[in-house]
């Protein structure tokens, strides 16, 4: 890997850590944003990693993208960043694995975007949400306008991009944009904890975020026969197998899954 982004795998655990390492502020330059996706790319053909853990390390998130980097860009130029940071998002967002973000500090503009593309996002008490960019007299462009509004509603998203305040650990819990508030030097514990259960549990929650993640977008009649598919496929696994026979012998909750 780069120098910029690092990747630790617990083996026993079965859970990656992807740490954006770009001190101070871990701002999402073009150089860190390449690293992001091909150590993306590495875990999406992994087949003994079954969570990720997303992490900036003790003290902050990400506050943002390289704004250094802004002064040159034309139309062109903006066009070919936002692409260049949405398709790195959504492939993170697409791992098979289950995704979870431990966001210490400031997760401001791209680095609330990325957060945002993990599946969960568990904050310190001192983390801090926003999409300030309006304040710069631009946009969210990494999928700000998107996944917040599918995260928190209509009215809110609206009302966070047009003022570009920030956002409180406690209020991001309330608003759907977290899950929980952990202590500073407890969140990313936690975040491992919840990834390793995941890691654990069976194939079927691959088939699971697959079914979810493919559906989102479709209207209901064709989104359920997304459904129906992965449904079926969950009859191919050996964790299914298991689990139905432990159910019929032992009752529920007692199946042993290897993930396969």
């Amino acid at each position: 890997m780069g120098d910029l982004v690092r990747l630790d795998v617990d083996a026993d655990k079965r859970v990656a850590t992807v740490q954006l390492d770009r001190p101070p502020m871990n701002a999402l330059g073009t150089d860190l944003v390449i690293e992001l996706g091909e150590v993306t790319a590495e875990l999406a053909a992994s087949d003994e990693v079954r969570a990720v853990v997303l992490w900036g390390g003790p003290r902050i998130f990400a506050a943002g993208a390289d704004i250094k980097e802004f002064p040159s860009l034309d139309r062109a130029g903006a066009v070919e960043l936002s692409t260049r940071l949405n398709d790195t998002f959504l492939a993170f967002e697409n791992l098979p694995q289950v995704t979870v973000a431990a966001v210490t500090g400031y997760a401001l503009g791209g680095g609330c975007e990325l957060a945002m593309a993990a599946e969960f996002r568990l904050a310190a008490d001192t983390a801090v949400f926003g999409q300030p960019e309006i304040l710069l007299g631009l946009i969210p462009g990494a999928g700000g306008t998107q996944r917040l509004t599918r995260l928190v509603g209509v009215t809110t998203a609206k009302e966070l991009v047009y003022s570009g305040r920030q956002v409180t650990a406690t209020e991001a819990v309330e608003i759907g944009l977290a899950s929980a508030v952990h202590p500073a030097d407890a969140v990313y514990d936690a975040a491992v904890e919840l990834a390793a259960t995941y890691a654990a549990g069976p194939a079927a929650l691959g088939l699971a975020k697959r079914s979810i993640m493919g559906g989102l977008a479709l209207p209901l009649d064709e989104a359920v026969k997304v459904e129906t598919e992965r449904f079926a496929d969950c009859f191919d696994t050996d964790d299914a197998r298991a689990g139905v026979q432990a159910f019929i012998d032992h009752g529920p909750g007692n199946a042993t899954f290897t993930g396969t």
